[in-house]
Parts: C-alpha cells; sequence; structure tokens
C-alpha cells in the first residue's frame, strides 16, 4: 500500500489528471467545429460526419462496460499510462489519417480509451483525496471542461488554420505526450484497492450489482446526464434560428459560458466537501429548472440577454456532474472502484448520445432555420431531472455495504 501523499502533491496529481482530461476533451470537442472542413476534405455527407462524431461516445460506452471485468485488477497508475498511451497514439493517427475510414477507427480507438481514462481518474481521486476533499478535487479536474471551452478549442481552430485540420490532432497528441511523461515520473502508484479484503469480488466482474444500492448510482448518473444532453446539443441552432444570434456570435457566447464553468466548478466542488454532494446535487437539480424552462421558452433578445441566460444555463447545468461523481464515488468500496466509475462512465456516455438522439427525434427544423418543439424538450428535460430527484432520496436512503465504510 502507497503512503499518504502530501497536500503539495495532491495538488500536483490533481493538476496532472486535469491535464489528461483536458487533452481528451479537447480532442472530443474539436472534431465539431473542424465539421466543415472534414466534409469538404473526405467529400462525406452531413450523416458520415455525424456517424465519426457519435462513434467517439459510442466506443467510449462500450469499453467502458469492458473495465467493469479488468479495471480493478492493476495498478491504477499503470491502467491508466497504458490507457493514455494508446489514447496518444489513436489521437496522432487521427491527424495522419488519408481516408473517412481510418479517421473513424481512430477516434474509435480514441473514444474506447477516453472513458476508460476518465473512470480511471476519479478512481485515482477516490483513493488518494479524502473524502473530506473530494468534491473540490473533482470540481478542479472537472474544469478541464470549461478550460477545452475557452481555450483549447479556440487555440485548435487557430491552429487548423496555419496548419490545415491535421494540425490540432498533432498539437493535443504532443502535449499529451508531454503529460504523459509527467504522469509517469510524479504520479505515485495507486494498490490501496489490491491489498482490501474482496479477492471474490474481483474475481467476479458482477460483484458491483450486488452491493445493496450501488446501481441505483449507475441510474442516477444516466438521468442526470440524460436530462442535460436532450438540450445542450441543440444551444447554437436554438441561438441562431430561434434567438436571432449571428453564427460569429456563437463564439463568444460559448467563450463566456466556458469562463462560466471554470468557476462554478470549484465553487460547487467547494460547496459539495463543506455541505456534503447529496445536499448540493439536490439543490443543484432544483435550481436548473428555472434556466431549463428560461432558455428553451427565450423569444429573440439582444445578445448581452441571451448571453447571460445561456451563462446561467451552463453554470448550472455543467455543475451537476462534480456532486454526482463524488456522491457515488464515497459509495463504492476501493476494490470495485474503478470498475463501478467505468460503467458510470458508460452510463454517462450512453445518456448523451440517446438523449441527444431522443430529442433530435421530437424537434423540428422550420423552413427559416428555427427549430420546433424545443420549448417541449425542455419540459421533458424538467420531467427527467425531477425523476434523477427520486433517484437521488432512494440512493441516499440505501444501504451503504460494509467495505464502503473505508471509503
Amino acid at each position: 500500500m502507497s503512503a499518504p501523499i502530501t497536500p503539495r502533491q495532491e495538488r500536483q496529481l490533481l493538476w496532472l489528471l486535469a491535464a489528461v482530461q483536458f487533452t481528451h476533451l479537447m480532442d472530443f470537442m474539436l472534431v465539431m467545429p473542424l465539421g466543415p472542413e472534414l466534409m469538404r476534405v473526405f467529400d462525406i455527407s452531413t450523416a458520415r460526419f455525424g456517424a465519426l462524431v457519435s462513434a467517439y461516445t459510442l466506443a467510449s460506452a462500450v469499453m467502458g462496460v469492458s473495465g467493469l471485468f479488468w479495471l480493478d485488477r492493476f495498478d491504477r497508475k499503470r491502467a491508466l499510462l497504458t490507457l493514455y498511451g494508446v489514447f496518444i497514439i489513436a489521437t496522432l493517427a487521427c491527424g495522419a489519417a488519408r481516408s473517412p475510414t481510418e479517421l473513424l477507427v481512430a477516434r474509435m480507438l480514441a473514444g474506447a480509451c477516453a472513458g476508460l481514462m476518465g473512470a480511471g481518474v476519479m478512481a485515482i481521486i477516490g483513493d488518494l483525496v479524502p473524502a473530506e476533499r473530494r468534491g473540490r478535487a473533482i470540481g478542479t479536474v472537472m474544469a478541464s471542461l470549461g478550460l477545452s471551452a475557452v481555450a483549447g478549442v479556440p487555440l485548435g481552430l487557430g491552429i487548423a488554420s496555419h496548419l490545415s485540420w491535421r494540425g490540432p490532432f498533432w498539437c493535443i497528441g504532443a502535449l499529451a505526450a508531454c503529460v504523459w511523461l509527467c504522469l509517469l515520473w510524479r504520479l505515485p502508484s495507486v494498490r490501496q484497492h489490491l491489498a482490501g479484503p474482496a479477492m471474490g469480488e474481483r474475481r467476479n466482474p458482477l460483484a458491483p450489482l450486488a452491493a445493496p444500492g450501488l446501481a441505483l448510482g449507475w441510474l442516477l448518473t444516466f438521468s442526470v446526464v440524460f436530462s442535460s444532453f436532450l438540450l445542450i446539443p441543440y444551444l447554437g441552432a436554438y441561438m441562431v434560428g430561434n434567438l436571432g444570434l449571428r453564427l460569429e456570435d456563437l463564439s463568444w457566447v460559448y467563450l463566456v459560458g466556458g469562463v462560466a464553468t471554470l468557476f462554478s466548478a470549484r465553487l460547487v466542488g467547494q460547496l459539495s466537501d463543506r455541505l456534503g454532494p447529496a445536499r448540493v446535487l439536490g439543490a443543484l437539480l432544483v435550481a436548473t429548472v428555472v434556466p431549463h424552462l428560461m432558455f428553451t421558452h427565450l423569444t429573440p433578445s439582444p445578445l448581452p440577454v441571451v448571453m447571460g441566460v445561456f451563462i446561467f444555463f451552463m453554470a448550472m447545468t455543467s455543475s451537476r456532474a462534480i456532486p454526482t461523481i463524488a456522491l457515488v464515488t464515497a459509495r463504492v468500496p476501493p476494490a470495485l472502484r474503478g470498475r463501478y466509475l467505468a460503467v458510470n462512465m458508460a452510463a454517462s456516455d450512453a445518456a448523451s448520445g440517446l438523449s441527444a438522439w431522443a430529442s433530435g427525434l421530437w424537434i423540428a427544423t422550420a423552413p427559416q432555420g428555427a427549430l420546433v418543439g424545443f420549448g417541449q424538450v425542455g419540459w421533458m428535460a424538467v420531467g427527467v431531472t425531477a425523476l434523477s430527484l427520486c433517484i437521488l432520496w432512494t440512493f441516499g436512503r440505501s444501504a451503504i455495504p460494509a467495505t464502503a465504510a473505508a471509503t
């Protein structure tokens, strides 16, 4: 069993893990704004480009389920370095792709590694960071989402304008290689979960399902993400088609929204440590009803008004994942944490894909480009959020396995 890390080592660890998340989020997010160029270069249709985007999350979900069988059998440092190494190779392969098929295969490989990397990162935090600081730690790492929106995507697009669409993938691969070397040097061995009393559980990959109440954590994660992604994929089209923004305004709107998520992630993480993740998540679920209905029923408005509502929406909605992960991580015994979080990540990926597909079936596009039915989807998101509250209440009252007390 490794020795406890010092506060300084903990800070260094969190920034390194945030860098891991930043690189794979950049890798995922950049493909969407590069869409017009990729469709032109490879002469592919919108449908084939959509498959290229969805292949990443679908591969992540499938690979997440596979993590149930092996992720807790190894030193977490070794597992993360292996997955991150393959991710780097896949990202560089994206930049070297000569056909849409090669690009698709590389995107699937990158996505397959990214989901398990996210589970590994959260499992390391759960094993090394005490429960009283875990919410802040998760908030620090998840602030990488806002950072990737604020700095990463504009920088990546700038690189693409000078080095072609291949440039951002090569730069992300190079940055990730530097982070990999830092992990090799600074990340301590994480083997606590291998020394636990659950050798029988590790041989049985379905052991997490047998623990009372643990499966509710997956359902909670699924419902929280599902309600968010009913709306998030269509926000840009809604702001342009329904609220009267210009396409060039969107970059500023998303930039400011990314800054808001940077601050809200840290704040919500601190509140989760101080008040408890269950209480903070419950408050956020109730509070997000307001921006969900406000944004989806907004009429054409000046840019500052739309930007203000969007900031409110993103700061509240994106922060809900922090207390959710902190809550489910605290409820899982260390010997099961890696595989449990791998399936939890798969539940999140599946929820984002299925919800975007479901709302796409409901929403229609008018000849002028406006989205028809987006207000009803806002009410659907509120309904799923209410269901999340019910699941949270049940999860909070469920029995905690005896082995979880050590977390």
